[in-house]
Formats: structure tokens, C-alpha cells, sequence
């Protein structure tokens, strides 16, 4: 079979040999409407103390109707590529990480389109709050084995459109927003110090929002299905038990293959789900406070675009520097959880 030369990593020579992943840009999406709790508490029976102390959430941003996943990751990712120093043509891969495409067939040729990556392949994958954490460690192996040098990873999501606005337990935690990140080759380290990954599909009916179908006669023998997707439901309950549990437990593991401890941590970047989970986590680890990443207040839970935010945040910011050692991890629908211990910067 002839061999494609018209895309990135098309017949590469480096194919196959092992390389280490450098973390060179992020950028994440600015959404100009802002939803309250106040204004939340006009629709709903609630109140911004009743949010606040619950999950941590003051606000939340939502797209405006024009925005969409094609646009809001578009501007996250070309953020990341020019915080990079590159140029989206120096992009081999795009791999984008949501639940609420533009498009059911995928949304990260849109964003490649978007941003003029004429050379990248792109392609969605859909792993909820654990999403970004699956496409970083995705994005990786590709590097690793040659076959790309410049990968974007995006976490987009626009949960606005799955929530059921009257559902005061669901309403009040959801945003809208899109972060990115730049991985890139590094023939002298890899940054990518270790990762861990599960799934557990006995957990699923926790957290989802479910395809909800009939049945309608197209001939005599022939029956189709004909539906819509369901407003997200959660037991949140059982999503918080299974989060203090899972994620420190999924955290010590990767930290253990990195051989590092919880003092070399430098920041600790979680979903951004309650800020209650992200307390208990890291009194469970022992971090203190300072080193937890945590804008819940002003993004409320975003899904999959929530750690690259946080990141993006706290990069821009001068907090995180070269070199600082990051925990990411991420959880939820699925049930699914994960994290990746990485050193920022090449």
C-alpha cells in the first residue's frame, strides 16, 4: 500500500524510536457571559450560600450563541500554539477532548480548520472529566514513538447544553469553556513522568447523560430507533465517594512510578468538580492548600476543558514556572478516572 504524503508523520523516519514529550504552551478560551448564583437563584429554588458552601462554585461562564466548540477550542488552541512560539502549521495533531461536540462525527477537524493546521491530523475522543487527562496521555505515545513531533491537545465543552436548567442538584455546578496545551519531541527528556488510567462501566448510571430512544417501524421487518440525548443526571452521592477514594489512590500510584513523593509536587491540578473533592483529595495526600489549583469559584465544573483552564490560568499567571512538577487528574463519567505526573516546560 502506497504511503500518504500530504500529512504530518506520513512516512516519518524517526518512526519507531523513543522519544520524550515536552509541554511547551497553553491557552485556554475567554467566554464573556457570566451566570451567577444570584441570578441562578432567579430560576431555581437556591441561593449563592447554598452553592457556594456545597461545591465551592460562585459563577460560571456560558457561551454565547454563537460560540461553539469549533470556536471557543480554535481560540484555546491557537492561544497555546502562539504561547509556544509556533505557528498552527508546525501542528502535526489535534486531538480534542469533549462530550458536547459541534458535530456527533467530531468537532477537532472544525478546530483544525479553525486555526489553519492545514498539515494536522485531528480527531475527538470522549472520556467526560477524565477526557483531557486520556488525550494528554494519548497525545504522548504518539510523540514517544516518533510518529509526531507537534501534537495539540484541546479540552472544549459547553455543558450548558446538557443541563437541565429546572434540576437545582445538577444546574447549579456546569460551565462553559475550552483550555489547550502544546506537547512537543524532546530528544533530551521527557516530562511526561508517569501516568495512570481505569474505567469502571459497573459505576456508569452515577453520572451520564443517556441516549434516549424509540422505537419506530420503518418496514414490515425493519424497526429504528429515533431519540435525543438526555440532560446530564448525577448521584452525587456516590460521584463524591468514588472521587475521594479513586483519586488519591490513582495519585499515589502515578507519583510512585515517577519515584516521587508528594513533597515534590509543586501544584496539584484536579477536575474542577466540588471543591469539596478537591479538599478531601489533598488532605488524603497531605498537600497543603497552596499547592492545590482551584478557580471553582469563577468556572463552576467545565468537563473536559476544566484542567486545561486551571493550567492555563495558573501559567499565565507566573505561578507555574519551567520546571515545576504538575499532578494532573481527572474523573467522572464512565466511571472513569486517571492522572499524569508531568514537569512543565521542555
Amino acid at each position: 500500500m502506497a504511503q500518504q504524503t500530504d500529512s504530518a508523520g506520513s512516512g516519518s523516519e524517526a518512526f519507531g524510536q523513543r522519544f520524550g514529550v515536552a509541554f511547551v504552551g497553553s491557552g485556554s478560551a475567554k467566554l464573556e457571559t457570566v451566570l451567577t448564583n444570584e441570578q441562578l437563584a432567579k430560576v431555581v429554588d437556591t441561593s449563592d450560600e447554598w452553592i457556594a458552601t456545597r461545591t465551592g462554585i460562585r459563577q460560571r461562564h456560558i457561551a454565547n450563541p454563537g460560540d461553539s466548540i469549533r470556536s471557543l477550542g480554535g481560540e484555546a488552541a491557537a492561544n497555546a500554539i502562539a504561547q509556544a512560539n509556533l505557528t498552527p502549521t508546525d501542528v502535526d495533531l489535534i486531538i480534542l477532548a469533549t462530550s458536547t461536540p459541534d458535530d456527533l462525527f467530531g468537532s477537532a477537524c472544525q478546530i483544525q480548520h479553525e486555526i489553519g493546521a492545514s498539515r494536522a491530523i485531528a480527531f475527538d475522543i470522549t472520556a467526560a472529566c477524565s477526557g483531557f487527562v486520556f488525550a494528554l496521555v494519548t497525545a504522548s505515545q504518539f510523540i514517544r514513538t516518533g510518529a509526531y513531533k507537534t501534537v495539540v491537545v484541546v479540552g472544549a465543552d459547553l455543558l450548558s447544553r446538557l443541563t437541565d436548567w429546572s434540576d437545582r442538584r445538577t444546574c447549579v455546578l456546569f460551565g462553559d469553556g475550552a483550555g489547550a496545551i502544546v506537547l512537543q519531541r524532546s530528544e533530551s527528556s521527557d516530562n511526561l513522568l508517569s501516568f495512570e488510567m481505569h474505567s469502571d462501566g459497573t459505576l456508569n448510571d452515577c453520572l451520564n447523560a443517556s441516549y434516549q430512544h424509540e422505537s419506530t417501524p420503518l418496514t414490515e421487518n425493519v424497526t429504528v430507533q429515533k431519540g435525543s440525548f438526555n440532560p446530564v443526571t448525577m448521584n452525587g452521592r456516590e460521584v463524591y465517594r468514588f472521587a475521594v477514594n479513586r483519586v488519591p489512590e490513582v495519585l499515589e500510584k502515578s507519583l510512585f512510578h515517577a519515584n516521587l513523593t508528594v513533597d515534590d509536587i509543586d501544584w496539584l491540578i484536579l477536575h474542577q468538580a466540588n471543591q469539596r473533592i478537591l479538599d478531601a483529595v489533598a488532605k488524603r495526600l497531605k498537600i497543603s492548600s497552596d499547592r492545590v489549583v482551584s478557580n471553582m469559584a469563577e468556572h463552576g465544573n467545565t468537563d473536559a476543558a476544566s484542567i486545561p483552564i486551571a493550567l492555563d490560568e495558573w501559567v499565565r499567571s507566573g505561578k507555574i514556572k519551567t520546571g515545576d512538577v504538575l499532578a494532573l487528574s481527572g474523573f467522572g463519567a464512565g466511571l472513569s478516572w486517571g492522572a499524569a505526573i508531568l514537569k512543565w516546560g521542555k
